[in-house]
């Protein structure tokens, strides 16, 4: 399995796009699609995994305590 997330070409595009468009709005800079990929690159390289991380503990959690519950119906 590969430790790099990726996405697909339709959901990169989306996510280049918005953060074009939160630059133009919050710092009133405008950037090229090439600085919008390099951006959305660091950051699923940099945080993304965070994310996710987060996401399969949060989901993990989430079916332990389901479980526990199941277990408790037990007769």
């Amino acid at each position: 399995m590969s430790s790099k997330i990726e996405v697909n070409k339709e959901s990169r595009e989306v996510m280049i796009a918005e953060i074009k468009a939160f630059f133009s709005k919050e710092r009133d800079e405008d950037l090229g699609d090439l600085a919008a990929y390099l951006v959305l690159d660091f950051f699923m390289e940099k945080l993304a995994p965070v994310v996710y991380n987060q996401g399969i503990y949060d989901s993990y959690k989430y079916m332990s305590e389901r479980t526990e519950d199941l277990l408790g119906i037990q007769r």
